[in-house]
């Protein structure tokens, strides 16, 4: 990877005794919370709420009631949420009911945040200014005020909460043979959290406390993985691609950073993916069969395709000449049996030459552009209406839908909705990123002069850029005249870990 950035503090051949100074971190959490602020501001978002959002958020008293005759009562089933473990915005419920001969009814109820954020409200405008929730280890800047989206309008344990619930049939060969979207009452019977779900599925733990506390939650969790692998593997198996994000997350203890870690992709993340894909799938062929316009997620055909086939080619594999899903799928899951070390760099890559994903409005009648990444033809945004305002406007779309009214918003309106959503949420991404650059260098600021194992990520004029693997973080490295090649390994020592503006240098060490 590369970026441009001012000159160095240093020069690459500062004394030795100098580069091997250790100092104790002058930063701490705070400074990481002030860093995130500032780029928020820099890139037009709104860290805080305003005055208007609190005046709201005042005359909101409880979680939303609706006497509607039509609304279902789901809150008999055995539902669960799993997400972060300090996960308190709860979007998503999930059930199921085998019916035989491999075939389960699958249930995924997502918050009902409508029914207390009206369109056009204060609340809802902060909404549509961020587009998302914000994400930093130090500090989770929500898009809806906490009361809503950790109390509210969360899917809370124990608590009877209305929803939206889309019911597939999934079939033995993984075909949805059903669907239908409702609006129900449902109440999560137990608040589960991915790492130790999946330590329990892989024979490596306990039944969590909170499931083993609910009749039949145990067989729940099984069959709901076993229907989330098919799921998965079908996926595959058309052309969606196994990709590997490096997005490490620091641990605090107080306000000091301890350790930086990558996140896990373990069974019940992908237990979650798999349900949330297919309901965003059904949420799209409902508003389409409608005849509905819809605001998708799409990811284009890779305009630079040419240059994924030479980056394949140098890995000894020949990709078609026009963009394939399949044949690139085939490709990165070669790849990253043969070498998961570098497969996060080789990923890295990819994205860029594939193109950043974006939101697009699409008409029934219209051939849609697809999301090439999930080899999907119909995909939308629907599952986390707390953390994403795309899910906002779906949601609001499905229920005007439901009860026969006109759509809240009209063609141009979701147009630009399209055009504000991508890039804001590039807004976003690069606000994260930029405090985990951050988070990295806070915790190496007291090891400078410490060596470590590196991968050569990227090389070009503007420089050559490495990857430690523990702990997980990146930076430039001042190799002199050196010649290095990406994916080389090399010993390199810390010479420089700027918090407050994220850098980290590294010189190579023979």
């Amino acid at each position: 990877m590369t970026l441009l950035r001012p000159p160095r503090p240093h020069a690459a051949g500062a004394a030795s005794a100098e580069r091997r100074m250790r100092h104790t971190g002058r930063h701490h959490r705070s400074d990481l919370v002030r860093i995130a602020i500032e780029a928020m501001a820099d890139r037009g978002l709104e860290p805080e709420f305003p005055p208007a959002v609190q005046r709201q958020l005042a005359t909101l008293a409880a979680p939303a009631h609706d006497d509607d005759p039509r609304i279902g009562d789901l809150r008999a089933l055995p539902w669960c949420s799993i997400d972060n473990d300090d996960s308190r915005d709860l979007d998503q419920l999930t059930a199921c009911e085998p019916l035989g001969a491999g075939t389960v009814r699958i249930f995924v109820a997502v918050a009902d945040v409508d029914a207390l954020v009206a369109k056009g409200s204060a609340i809802d405008t902060h909404a549509w200014t961020n587009t998302s929730s914000v994400y930093t280890s130090a500090r989770v800047f929500p898009m809806l005020p906490e009361r809503l989206s950790t109390d509210l309008s969360s899917l809370n344990p124990d608590q009877d909460r209305l929803a939206l619930v889309t019911e597939m049939v999934v079939m033995a060969d993984a075909t949805i043979d059903h669907a239908r979207v409702y609006r129900a009452r449902v109440h999560n019977r137990a608040q589960l959290a991915y790492d130790a779900v999946s330590a329990w599925l892989a024979g490596a733990g306990a039944l969590p406390d909170a499931a083993r506390r609910v009749a039949g939650m145990d067989a729940q969790l099984r069959t709901q993985d076993e229907v989330a692998q098919r799921l998965r593997a079908v996926r595959h198996a058309r052309g969606s691609l196994e990709l590997e994000t490096f997005e490490p997350r620091a641990l605090f203890d107080g306000e000091r950073v301890v350790d930086v870690r990558l996140q896990e992709h373990n069974r019940a993340r992908q237990l979650i993916e798999e349900l949330m894909i297919a309901t965003n799938e059904c949420s799209a062929r409902h508003l389409a069969d409608a005849g509905v316009a819809s605001l998708r997620r799409v990811v284009r055909a890779p305009d630079r395709w040419l240059r994924i086939v030479e980056l394949a080619r140098r890995y000894g594999t020949r990709l078609p000449p026009s963009p394939d899903a399949r044949a690139l799928a085939a490709f990165l899951a070669a790849r990253h049996r043969a070498d998961p070390l570098r497969f996060p760099d080789l990923s890295l890559v990819v994205v860029k030459l594939m193109g950043p994903g974006e939101y697009v409005v699409e008409r029934a009648g219209r051939e849609p552009i697809g999301h090439f990444a999930l080899a999907l033809r119909d995909y939308t945004h629907s599952t986390a209406p707390n953390r994403r305002f795309p899910d906002l406007v779906t949601l609001r779309m499905v229920k005007a839908l439901l009860a026969g009214e006109r759509p809240p918003y009209g063609a141009a309106e979701l147009a630009a909705l399209a055009e504000h959503c991508t890039r804001q949420e590039d807004a976003v991404r690069k606000v994260e990123r930029r405090v985990r650059k951050s988070e990295a260098a806070l915790l190496l600021e007291s090891r400078i002069g410490e060596r470590f194992d590196a991968l050569v990520t990227g090389a070009s004029d503007t420089g050559t850029w490495v990857r430690i693997v523990a702990p997980p973080a990146e930076g430039k490295l001042d190799a002199g005249r050196r010649a290095l090649e990406v994916g080389q390994q090399v010993r390199v020592e810390l010479v420089l870990a700027d918090v407050e503006r994220g850098f980290i240098d590294f010189v190579p060490v023979d």
